[in-house]
């Protein structure tokens, strides 16, 4: 199993960018779908996260901004980012908790993507 992330890249301050993630392998189950980011000299944080079911939670700073979305039937999980900022300037980074066929699920990470936002 992995997860295979594309979308960053560089934006003006105000502008828009769209993450994209997908789920590759031999998968039972996928769980929670999210993005986390990490910023230089910063901790890995929490950006969204969407359920199977479709609730979803945002850290605060992101509230009205962005919006995550998935598609359970192909395991894809998107971070529409708008009126972006610099301070969303950060790699992002796909997780996924995962069930694979015949294995215990654990957590999954994608690369992580750099989205750098200009003022």
């Amino acid at each position: 199993v992995q997860l295979q992330a594309s979308g960053g890249g560089l934006v003006q301050g105000g502008g828009s960018l769209r993450l994209s993630c997908a789920a590759y392998g031999s998968i039972y189950k996928v769980n929670d779908m999210g993005w986390y980011r990490q910023a230089p000299g910063k901790q890995r944080e929490l950006v969204a996260l969407i359920t199977s079911g479709g609730s979803t939670k945002y850290t605060e700073s992101v509230k009205g901004r962005f919006t995550i979305s998935r598609d359970n039937t192909r395991n894809t999980v998107a971070l529409q980012m708008n009126s972006l900022k610099p301070e969303d300037t950060a790699v992002y980074y796909c997780y996924a908790s995962i069930t694979p066929e015949y294995y215990v699920g654990r957590d999954y990470w994608g690369p992580g993507t750099l989205v750098t936002v200009s003022s």
